[in-house]
């Protein structure tokens, strides 16, 4: 086993201290963060094979990190959180008035007109929001597509930069909000699995309330990230080299998935479209702003060259 250098050695092990003990402190300690930093360093520091392999992932990995220590500072302490002003405007711009005269957000309509077909398909598009662009980056990597990798995960992470800005910048409830609590903000108010509990409840899995019981902060609903995610994917397996089937199984997941975000009243059609346009400007941001800078094109390099060995890809 080929321990790696002295100061890539140290730089990991810091970098997990620092994790650590800020996770500690601010978010709370849970024994998932012990097991993963293990995991970590077990990749870290087991082959070379395997430690290129974690720091190609360390796009993921600063994504889950940053997702988990958004708890020390709740969007809701920053900034107001918009719970009628959203729903009016969705109700104005994308209203459907039913056959007794009421007009009815999107979200309202489907509440009233459910499809057990739709309410499972929804549910496996749903569970796919995260895995499949994963898997999807996986397949890139160990297909040796290291460069396209690169750009796919870090465009990731980038866009995951964008929304959960936008969270701090407009807070807002989702639907299932509105349909439970009315327009009234309350503190503390747990998640819900909203329609999603159909899939749940015909599968007897609990995946989902499992989910959404430990969302700590349901006021993050602009963007829909779920949204944003696999359009990503879809957009890298455009540029790279895969077949046919992987394009089309991605691209009807990315359409599954912005329909299921209302018809489970899990977001609004804004808050999908603010997560489409959030993939978009990431991508484009990455492509065509940063990868104009000499620099930063010179570390993709290093970085590309790291991960791969040495090797050309």
């Amino acid at each position: 086993m080929k321990m790696p250098p002295r100061r890539e050695s140290a730089t990991m092990i810091i970098a997990l201290a620092i994790w650590l003990a800020v996770t500690a402190m601010c978010v709370g300690f849970r024994p998932e963060h012990l097991w993963i930093a293990i995991l970590l360093a077990i990749l870290f520091f087991a082959t070379s094979a395997t430690r290129r392999l974690m720091v190609a992932l360390l796009p993921f990995i600063i994504f889950g990190i940053s997702y988990d220590w958004m708890n020390i500072v709740h969007n809701y302490e920053v900034n107001p959180v918009d719970i009628e002003g959203i729903y009016n405007t969705e109700k104005d711009m994308f209203g459907i008035t039913c056959t007794d005269g009421i007009v009815r957000t999107p979200n309202e309509f489907f509440a009233i007109h459910k499809s057990p077909v739709l309410d499972f398909l929804g549910g496996f598009f749903y569970l796919c929001w995260v895995p499949v662009p994963i898997l999807f980056g996986l397949w890139l990597y160990f297909g040796g597509q290291i460069k396209t990798y690169l750009h796919f995960a870090i465009v990731f992470l980038l866009v995951n930069l964008i929304g959960f800005a936008g969270y701090y910048i407009h807070p807002a409830a989702p639907p299932w909000y509105v349909a439970k609590y009315g327009f009234d903000f309350i503190l503390g108010t747990p998640g819900d699995t909203a329609g999603l509990s159909a899939f749940d409840n015909m599968t007897g899995l609990g995946i989902f309330n499992a989910l959404y019981g430990r969302n700590s902060n349901v006021f993050a609903a602009v963007p829909s990230l779920h949204s944003a995610y696999t359009l990503v994917a879809f957009i890298y397996s455009l540029r790279s080299k895969s077949p046919l089937w992987i394009r089309l199984f991605l691209a009807i997941v990315t359409l599954g998935i912005w329909f299921t975000a209302v018809y489970t009243s899990h977001h609004y059609i804004i808050d999908v479209s603010l997560g489409i346009l959030c993939a978009l400007t990431g991508f484009l941001l990455f492509e065509y702003v940063f990868m104009r800078i000499p620099a930063f094109t010179r570390f993709i390099d290093r970085y590309a060259a790291y991960v791969s060995g040495g090797k050309r890809n």
